[in-house]
């Protein structure tokens, strides 16, 4: 035990003499650093915008119900804030939370528009991303462990010092393994340092970040062993690192872009902008044919109002939000389309990260964050199901009822309530099982 300690501390030793493996290893940990302080700060800064943005909401809607009783204008002046939160590991892995909108004010007009008028964004900006810990990780990292492991054995052959050193050693280990194992632990040590210091201050599960540290350290190891194997026999440090470079660019940047471009092509998928043009052409042609249309359109998909669609006046509101309806639905053909298209050409990149070792983490560690495509698909589910609570709740007033109470009011849905409500209907569907085990 004694000797193996001495081995260790001798690697140590001579690790710390050279200089450029420290300013290497000085250089990753400025990186790792610098990458989980941004990733903090936007999610700081995130989480701020979320909070000044629901106080300002709530006090607009205050100011909306003083100022209007009757419903159709309280439909049309209230907005509701609808947002996605950052979770305590979004720091780490930003991930489509740059790309995808995390944040609308949605009132009773056409849903669709107001979902797809957000999809616009700098092309530039989304295509150079955000430096963040899983961007570190998976696709720099692999280079530093080249940079650390290419020349382990080469690097003594060129100086003649390789058959004195496998001579002389006492086993493989003694002399390969124990500045492998030194080299490792100090790439370990400056990449994850930095996590631990931002998963401390963002309140993380430890059990999330045991789990990531396993899967980085299994990450790292395959470049780290994919060096040392590749290296082992060769006499050119310059011709291994060539070679291990070429596949880590192979892996890392030419893989994901091939397969996002196929994907692309194979894929068709309308745009957001066509989803609104449609919507809006059917909302402002609305205004020019009789309003029976578009009222035998309305009580198509909703026969409950059948009975109460005769209108005593020119305007009336119940008209004004049936055709706002219709017009979702007219689009929704489209929007159907974009959002299936926006799955399966999430479901085709799972395929194609399995041929990059560094997409494959991105997309695994973006999912334990839930800031990938699958957490933007769930918060527009939660959209159209809190626009959908607001139509439930204003129909009844625009249609039957008048003027809404104060106390009604009251009653009326919130984004926050509608996301409660998911997380008990979610922990119920999860405890109907042990509760029929224990029946049982």
């Amino acid at each position: 035990m004694s000797y193996l300690l001495k081995q260790f501390v001798r690697e140590w030793r001579f690790l710390l003499r050279q200089k450029y493996l420290v300013v290497l290893l000085v250089c990753t940990f400025v990186m790792s650093g610098f990458a989980v302080y941004s990733g903090l700060s936007e999610v700081t800064q995130q989480k701020q915008t979320i909070e000044r943005l629901k106080a300002a909401d709530l006090t607009d809607l205050i100011n909306v119900q003083h100022k209007y009783d009757d419903a159709g204008s309280l439909a049309y002046y209230s907005f509701h804030l609808t947002y996605s939160s950052p979770s305590n590991l979004a720091f780490a892995a930003l991930g489509e939370r740059d790309i995808y909108p995390w944040k609308h004010r949605l009132n009773l007009l056409a849903l669709e528009g107001q979902i797809y008028e957000s999809d616009a964004q700098n092309a530039e900006l989304a295509q150079a991303g955000k430096i963040d810990f899983v961007f570190v990780l998976s696709a720099l990292a692999p280079l530093v462990i080249i940079l650390l492991f290419h020349d382990l054995f080469a690097i003594e052959r060129t100086s003649g010092r390789h058959d004195l050193l496998v001579t002389t050693a006492k086993s493989y280990f003694a002399l390969w393994g124990a500045r492998i194992t030194v080299r490792f632990i100090a790439v370990i040590i400056c990449l994850m340092l930095p996590f631990y210091v931002g998963a401390f201050i963002s309140s993380s599960v430890l059990g999330d970040v045991g789990f990531i540290t396993f899967i980085c350290v299994i990450y790292l190891a395959f470049w780290t062993l994919l060096s040392v194997w590749w290296g082992k026999n060769a006499i050119s440090a310059p011709r291994v690192a060539s070679t291990l470079i070429g596949f880590w660019v192979l892996v890392a940047f030419i893989i994901p872009i091939l397969g996002d471009l196929a994907i692309n092509k194979a894929v068709h998928s309308p745009k957001g902008g066509d989803i609104v043009l449609t919507q809006r052409e059917a909302v402002n042609g609305a205004w020019d044919i009789p309003k029976q249309i578009t009222m035998d359109a309305f009580v198509a998909n909703h026969p409950e109002w059948t009975n109460y669609t005769d209108m005593q006046s020119e305007f009336e509101w119940k008209w004004y939000y049936a055709f706002q309806q219709v017009g979702d639905e007219k689009a929704a053909k489209l929007s159907h389309a974009y959002q299936d298209a926006a799955r399966k050409k999430y479901s085709l990149a799972g395929f194609v990260s399995w041929l990059s070792p560094p997409l494959l983490l991105q997309r695994g560690l973006t999912r334990m964050a839930k800031t990938d495509a699958v957490a933007a698909f769930r918060y527009e589910s939660q959209m159209r199901g809190f626009h959908k609570s607001l139509r439930t709740f204003y129909y009844p007033w625009l249609f039957v009822k008048g003027n809404p109470t104060k106390a009604a009011l009251e009653n009326m849905p919130s984004f926050s309530k509608t996301i409660l409500n998911e997380q008990k209907k979610l922990s119920n569907v999860d405890a109907q099982p042990k509760q029929n085990l224990s029946a049982n």
